[in-house]
């Protein structure tokens, strides 16, 4: 398990990050969503040894991350950490022996990683001259090519086709069926709700929302959706507790004030006529994200 607990960072006045602290299980993945400045990346350059927090801990396993340790960990940056003049199949190579590797091994991981990220074709070329979406191929294939036990990304879907979407995610998958924890960020946030078992949302250092996808999901405002083909238009306007998000002909969607009661809502419905529709409408999570983010 890898545990972030308690890590606080400044700069000077600015409070980079606030009591940070959650978990990876093994074989989960957790997706670490927040605005650009909220503290992501400053807490996994932490949990990396890049900076050193002010205060609070990363550990692996119990015990608090050391050299040795950080070396079992596959980090993706969001900028490119690749040399530009390397050509591709050299420098996994060369990067899975500073991991550790004997060159035999980190030669026949690298290859086996570049078929498996669909790269084959550009294995001898210069990184610099590859496309946006074939240099993030290679740097997950860096992040991967030592057989890391944990996975740390940042933005690792940035700039990709959806072919190459697919591809990341089932690899991601495949590492945590092999019981790797997987931490990722990303503004996508239908990829983090799709892919994540539990998500952590950031704002201005602090976590402020975290659990699993459908926890959180139904932990958000009550909405209904009302289907009642007679009714008049603005049937429900002036409902109290109530705030009308879409009305189609025959068809409306409510949000519900905390204490209004469903129950009001289906009679107010029944007023008008038949019900053919009338049920509860989780939010997405980019609708949570909003109102989370923005609350004060």
């Amino acid at each position: 398990m890898l545990e972030v607990d308690g890590v606080c960072k400044r700069y000077g006045e600015v409070v980079a990050l606030a009591d940070m602290t959650f978990s990876v299980r093994a074989g989960e993945m957790f997706g670490f969503v927040g605005s650009n400045g909220a503290g992501k990346t400053t807490t996994m350059r932490i949990a990396l040894g890049v900076l050193a927090a002010d205060s609070g801990e990363v550990r692996w396993n119990g015990a608090p991350l050391d050299l040795r340790t950080r070396r079992r960990i596959g980090y993706m940056p969001e900028e490119r950490g690749l040399y530009p003049k390397m050509k591709v199949a050299d420098q996994l190579a060369y990067l899975g022996e500073l991991h550790g590797l004997s060159r035999k091994r980190a030669a026949r991981s690298a290859a086996e990683w570049i078929e498996r990220l669909g790269l084959t074709a550009r294995r001898d070329e210069e990184v610099q001259k590859l496309s946006l979406g074939n240099q993030q191929r290679v740097q997950l294939a860096a992040a991967l090519v030592h057989e890391p036990e944990v996975l740390v990304l940042d933005e690792p879907f940035s700039g990709l086709d959806p072919v190459a979407v697919d591809v990341m995610s089932e690899v991601l998958r495949e590492r945590c069926a092999a019981g790797v924890p997987v931490v990722f960020s990303s503004h996508q946030l239908d990829l983090v709700q799709r892919l994540c078992d539990r998500v952590g949302i950031v704002r201005s250092g602090r976590m402020v929302a975290c659990g699993a996808v459908s926890e959180l999901r139904a932990g958000g405002p009550v909405r209904l959706v009302v289907g009642a083909p007679d009714a008049d238009p603005g049937w429900a306007d002036g409902l109290p507790g109530v705030r009308v998000l879409t009305a189609e002909p025959g068809r409306t969607t409510l949000e519900l004030l905390d204490g209004t009661d469903d129950q009001d809502v289906l009679r107010a419905a029944l007023a008008t006529g038949a019900v053919r529709e009338f049920r509860r409408q989780q939010p997405e999570l980019a609708e949570l994200f909003r109102d989370v983010v923005g609350s004060r």
